[in-house]
């Protein structure tokens, strides 16, 4: 018995992963980090710090993601880079710095396991980030909408075109086409009062 209580099974996790089940890594993460630390387990150097910090930040539970941050020995933040970069995304959200997000997860070269988690957590950004303009403005500049959206202006041009938005090239602004809003696309009325602020900070 001593020998299966220091071998943890990650093999929810990994299914998890296998599975692109991305939205269920945070809970088993810290479901197994409560049932290894009741069990006395020194688990530290084995924990899969980035994958766990990263389910909280696809998950959107940037608070999670800072306590997981605050909790993680000195040593694994100090040698672990990937540790690291996964958190500079989580921090940039804290921040509310929407192009920052995109630079941290284009600032690293990620694992082949963590690379598809980064990759689909990306996409959801965007997307989220997207329905954000769409509730928020009727008219927005190519290069605002290329921050949101963490493109260049050629590919945003695309992106939003196909969308059904309209371009006025001569001044580099897009018109927003609105979308029915369904239940689920209700939005949060203070994400749109910081999203405004934000912009009002690109633009001063």
């Amino acid at each position: 018995m001593e020998e299966e209580a220091t071998t943890m099974d990650f093999s929810l996790l990994t299914d998890a992963i296998a599975s692109k089940s991305y939205d269920k890594i945070a809970d088993i993460c810290d479901n197994l980090m409560l049932q290894v630390s009741a069990e006395g387990v020194n688990f530290q150097n084995d924990w899969p710090y980035a994958i766990h910090l990263l389910g909280h930040i696809y998950a959107g539970d940037i608070n999670s993601a800072r306590f997981v941050w605050k909790s993680m020995p000195l040593a694994i933040k100090e040698n672990q880079p990937e540790v690291i970069a996964v958190w500079g995304i989580g921090q940039k959200l804290w921040t509310r710095d929407y192009a920052g997000v995109y630079e941290a997860i284009r600032s690293f070269d990620w694992s082949p396991q963590i690379q598809p988690i980064v990759a689909a957590f990306s996409d959801n950004y965007t997307k989220k980030m997207f329905q954000l303009l769409v509730a928020g403005y009727s008219t927005i500049s190519v290069q605002d909408t290329a921050l949101f959206l963490g493109m260049s202006e050629d590919d945003v041009t695309k992106y939003v075109l196909v969308e059904g938005w309209s371009l006025d090239s001569a001044a580099r602004m897009f018109t927003v086409k609105k979308q029915s809003v369904t239940t689920e696309q209700k939005l949060d009325p203070s994400k749109l009062q910081r999203l405004t602020e934000y912009v009002f900070h690109l633009e001063h």
